[in-house]
């Protein structure tokens, strides 16, 4: 079951200027919440409607009492630029910004708010305040079309306390000559995420104490029930067993004063030679469990991994941008590649790591790489413990928030889809396609220095993990162009 991520509570305060009918921004707001009630969005009503600082200061008791974490800010009319901005300031936890529009043109005398024009003026004192809420891309609409605007700021609200209450463990460096993995700690911290970074010893340790843990049994029947047929290597579970406790423990022990927690583990060469397995599956468990184990220390790519799944509400997985479709592949699938080039195709893949609940047939196995360096002349035995299949066709959105460094955060956001093609390869792997691919690749992948790992995630969330970043102040959010927009630097000259 899903965990790990917050429970947005939503909120919404309605705002009025003192010289334009307080009632008309009152019904506006009831017709807003029915709104949201008929689409399956729970929303707090504040009975306080503010016109002043006093009202503001009385709204945010009410609201705080409820137990409200994301704020919206209704603008039924005009609105009071001061005491409506002071709202979001003094609130603690994302806000939104949304305006009524006019109904009817047979009530454009006493029923209208200009709430399109008081939007301006909130959004001038933002500024003044330097306050970052949420603000949609057209920020006024109808009931129905707020109700949906709050709905999208829900998902983007879970991003936002999310990282307010998260830590992240790692343990180990990078795996050597993975420079791309680099991980500045600053700007986590300026995202309010804590970090507790460990040596491998300290997780070696905490898996020895755990050897013959009474639940080690239980763990093993619950994987021998998820693998089914797939357990290939029975074996192996008794020391994934043990390690996923060693895990769940640590967590619990050390998650202190956060809320959330995700890992950044190194998971070879030395790993196989001392815990005698590749922790891939225990990696895919956690993630369905929304806890993502984010291999080889890349710790940015735990954290893009924790945002979608906040986003998507769904297990999300972090996989090697790895491979070209060959030729004959494409032209053997022309049928279900229908729409997109043959450079607009890639693979993705790692080793085992993404959760049985997005793959087709997976099954336990061994990783081959590892294997082929370690113990090269004998059966699979310290190289078992990837999860392997082939990725569910189906929509995706490839994400990665990233600290160059010199402490400077970006990101990247492409929506495309998984195509149902047999891979024809190991690990867990699927046929990805993403319009505009080879530019995307040439002028944000590598233009933008890019590791090469991306977070996935198992639906279209571009528009969420785009409006988030801007919220937590990334200012360079990349994005696969179409061909009619040239990236900077692009040759013009094709």
């Amino acid at each position: 079951m899903l965990g790990n991520i917050p429970e947005v509570k939503l909120g919404i305060v309605a705002v009025s200027r003192d010289c334009f009918p307080l009632e008309l921004s009152v019904r506006r707001r009831q017709a807003v919440v029915k709104a949201c009630k008929d689409k399956g969005i729970d929303i707090y009503e504040a009975n306080t409607t503010v016109e002043n600082e006093k009202d503001t200061m009385k709204a945010l008791d009410e609201i705080k009492e409820a137990g409200v974490n994301a704020l919206v800010v209704y603008l039924g009319n005009f609105g009071p630029e001061g005491p409506e901005t002071m709202l979001a300031q003094k609130f603690d936890g994302p806000a939104m910004f949304v305006a009524a529009a006019e109904e009817t043109e047979a009530d454009l005398f006493d029923g209208r708010g200009d709430a399109y024009c008081g939007m301006l003026n909130a959004s001038y004192n933002i500024g003044l305040r330097k306050l970052n809420p949420y603000i949609p891309e057209y920020p006024v609409g109808t009931a129905d079309e707020v109700a949906s605007m709050i709905a999208e700021f829900e998902d983007i609200a879970r991003v936002i306390l999310g990282l307010s209450g998260l830590k992240i463990f790692s343990f180990g460096p990078r795996p050597q000559d993975f420079l791309a993995c680099n991980a500045p700690i600053k700007p986590l911290y300026d995202l309010g995420v804590e970090i507790m970074e460990n040596s491998e010893l300290d997780l070696f340790e905490a898996y020895n104490k755990h050897a013959d843990d009474p639940r080690i049994p239980e763990v093993v029947k619950e994987m021998e029930e998820e693998l089914g047929e797939g357990n290939r290597y029975p074996g192996i579970l008794p020391r994934l067993a043990q390690y996923e406790i060693t895990l769940k423990d640590w967590m619990e022990e050390h998650i202190g004063a956060s809320k959330y927690a995700i890992f950044a583990n190194k998971c070879w060469p030395a790993f196989q030679t001392q815990f005698k397995f590749v922790p891939c599956y225990v990696n895919s468990r956690f993630a369905a469990r929304g806890i993502p184990i984010a291999c080889e220390t890349d710790i940015y790519g735990a954290l893009s991994e924790y945002i979608i799944t906040c986003a998507t509400k769904m297990p999300a997985t972090l996989l090697d941008i790895n491979n070209t479709v060959p030729k004959d592949m494409y032209e053997n699938n022309k049928d279900k590649f229908e729409g997109y080039r043959h450079d607009d195709l890639f693979m993705g893949f790692h080793c085992g790591n993404t959760s049985s609940c997005c793959m087709k047939n997976p099954a336990m196995n061994y990783q081959r790489i590892m294997h082929r360096q370690l113990e090269p002349d004998s059966e699979p035995d310290i190289t078992r413990g990837t999860l392997e299949g082939t990725i569910r066709p189906g929509e995706i959105t490839l994400f990665r928030l990233q600290s160059t460094a010199d402490t400077t955060l970006r990101s990247y956001v492409a929506q495309g889809e998984v195509i149902d093609v047999d891979p024809k390869s190991f690990g867990s792997i699927g046929v990805f396609a993403v319009k505009e691919m080879a530019r995307f690749y040439r002028h944000v992948l590598i233009a933008k220095r890019f590791p090469h790992h991306a977070g996935v995630g198992f639906k279209h969330a571009g528009k969420v993990l785009f409006a988030a970043m801007k919220m937590l102040g990334v200012e360079d959010v990349s994005f696969n162009q179409p061909a009619s927009m040239l990236y900077p630097g692009e040759n013009p000259f094709k």
